[in-house]
């Protein structure tokens, strides 16, 4: 949704329950006083108009810092929301939520604790819990070994594809998320044999063409920026 509202706000939540999405994926990481929060960067400086790391602020700070000046080019009233308001917006308007543990270094475990405490008991919708980072995805199946997670890789160089198949099957991992440009056939029909299921991001919008590539090969889902070209397609 970051191609049509101000990413990881209410806003662009709001905008993708409305024309049609079930979920959206967020990025959640702790601020000082360790209230989980929608932030992608580890910095303020390229979504909000403060400046820093996030980790060093309370949320009291944060929270007057405008969200949406980077994608309007104007002063707005868009700020950075805690996930706790996300969550109750979600139930209330049926909405799934899938969330992306963005690791602050050195706070990896604080921060998937301090999320799983606001989701433990939430029943009411669906949450996805996905991270790049092995220290946060092994936290959250620890702590929450009945929730749904999914082993995100970027490229192959520290991890690569068995490694992944790998760490999934060792802590019930049913889904993956991979670059689309480490799609191939191959990849795919080994992922496959392990019944995990595979989930396909790119850094740019993907397109419909792409699109139906990737679910030919036999993707289950793909993450993308602007979904308006591919609603009702499929």
């Amino acid at each position: 949704m970051k191609d049509l509202c101000p990413e990881n706000t209410l806003e662009s939540i709001v905008r993708a329950y409305e024309i049609g999405l079930r979920f959206v994926e967020i990025d959640v990481k702790i601020s000082k006083d360790k209230l989980p929060i929608l932030l992608h960067d580890d910095t303020l400086d390229r979504t909000t108009n403060g400046s820093g790391l996030a980790i060093d602020y309370d949320y009291e700070y944060i929270k007057k810092l405008d969200a949406g000046k980077f994608f309007y080019k104007k002063n707005t009233n868009i700020r950075v929301p805690k996930l706790e308001d996300i969550l109750n917006y979600c139930i209330t308007n049926n909405g799934n939520l899938n969330i992306e543990l963005k690791p602050n270094k050195n706070f990896e475990k604080e921060n998937t604790y301090q999320i799983y405490k606001l989701t433990q008991n939430i029943n009411q919708i669906d949450i996805i819990f996905s991270s790049f980072d092995i220290i946060s995805m092994l936290e959250i199946s620890k702590l929450y070994p009945q929730s749904i997670r999914s082993f995100l890789l970027d490229d192959f160089k520290e991890y690569n594809i068995d490694d992944l198949i790998n760490i999934s099957i060792n802590n019930d991992i049913k889904i993956c998320g991979l670059n689309i440009d480490l799609v191939s056939t191959d990849i795919i029909k080994k992922i496959q044999k392990t019944h995990i299921l595979i989930t396909v991001y790119s850094d740019k919008n993907i397109n419909l063409s792409s699109a139906k590539a990737m679910f030919s090969l036999g993707v289950d889902s793909i993450f993308v920026d602007n979904p308006i070209h591919l609603l009702g397609k499929f």
